[in-house]
């Protein structure tokens, strides 16, 4: 039986602030793409209500590059949570601006945001994220500790262990769930578009992590579910979980119910395959009608468990990727 697919995660805006090493290989040079090449707000919405909507997409995730970048943020979190049919709103942020920008986000509707922070040491997070000027580590604290404050919660953080860069920190991090609600997610490294930097440092099963981790506290699968493919477990009696995105060590294609929509309309079925995506921006600023692409839609996410990474031994198995994680949405 086919898994539901019923989770779209849109990325608004390729261009980020950060130049994560996972995300943004050193020293590439990308071209960003013009305002007019992105899809607008009122694209998205078309396509969220008369293509996603009508498949049975209810669970949405705003992503980018840095999607505190895109302007009009807040009108365009304030119009989905608004559709009756939004069951899961969203977003997915480097934390950099949300200081700022946590009310707003919150007024406007959004309940769940997910942060992410590689590193509880500055200069190693300065390290991941690129950064060779003044420190961006206490801004970003800031942005977590800002959106708890004005009411998201639980709060998750989001952190790619890369081995011999942050992977002394694996128990620093997972004890931030101990005192605080708050979600951490551990990430596996995964090679797009950075192929040298994978092959160079690989990645570390998740199973290693869940080993220290148990040895150190315990460990327990925890009672809550989430939207997405993480295994979620516990420290005894913490009051936040621990969640594991084993997506290189443990494959959990058959559990995928996502597919992303890049800034610039293109519909992916799955994150490490790049076959099948559709150009829905192109079609929809030519006339194509709305019934026409929802049906491309629907032929797309059949053939979903055949594009599947993990389930095939084509496709882009060779770990070369025309785009960075940045320009996917993640």
């Amino acid at each position: 039986m086919m898994n539901k697919i019923d989770y779209l995660r849109i990325s608004l805006i390729d261009k980020c602030n950060f130049r994560c090493q996972y995300c943004m290989p050193e020293g590439s040079e990308l071209d960003y793409l013009l305002q007019q090449e992105l899809l607008t707000n009122r694209e998205i919405i078309t396509l969220i209500q008369e293509l996603f909507i009508p498949l049975g997409f209810t669970k949405f995730r705003l992503t980018g590059g840095e999607p505190l970048l895109r302007p009009g943020l807040a009108e365009l979190v304030r119009e989905i949570a608004n559709l009756p049919q939004t069951r899961d709103l969203a977003m997915t942020t480097n934390g950099f601006l949300l200081a700022k920008m946590a009310r707003s986000l919150y007024d406007a509707g959004l309940r769940r945001i997910n942060i992410s922070l590689d590193s509880l040491n500055p200069e190693t997070f300065d390290r991941i994220i690129g950064n060779r000027g003044r420190s961006r580590w206490q801004q970003t604290w800031e942005g977590i500790t800002a959106a708890h404050q004005v009411g998201f919660d639980p709060l998750k953080l989001n952190i790619v262990i890369i081995p011999g860069v942050n992977d002394s920190e694996i128990l620093d991090l997972a004890a931030l769930t101990i005192e605080r609600n708050w979600h951490v997610r551990f990430i596996e490294f995964m090679p797009i578009g950075n192929s040298e930097l994978f092959s160079e440092r690989a990645w570390i099963p998740s199973e290693d992590l869940r080993s220290q981790i148990r040895d150190r506290w315990g460990l327990s699968e925890s009672q809550v579910t989430g939207n997405g493919p993480a295994d979620i477990f516990q420290i005894p009696d913490a009051k936040g979980t621990l969640g594991f995105i084993s997506q290189m060590s443990e494959c959990f294609c058959d559990r995928c119910n996502r597919v992303r929509l890049s800034a610039d309309g293109w519909l992916r079925p799955c994150l490490l395959n790049e076959t099948g995506q559709i150009d829905l921006k192109t079609a929809l600023r030519q006339g194509t009608s709305l019934d026409k692409l929802q049906e491309q839609v629907r032929q797309l996410i059949l053939l979903k468990p055949e594009i599947n990474f993990k389930q095939r031994e084509s496709g882009t198995n060779t770990g070369t990727y025309t785009r960075t994680m940045s320009q996917i949405g993640g």
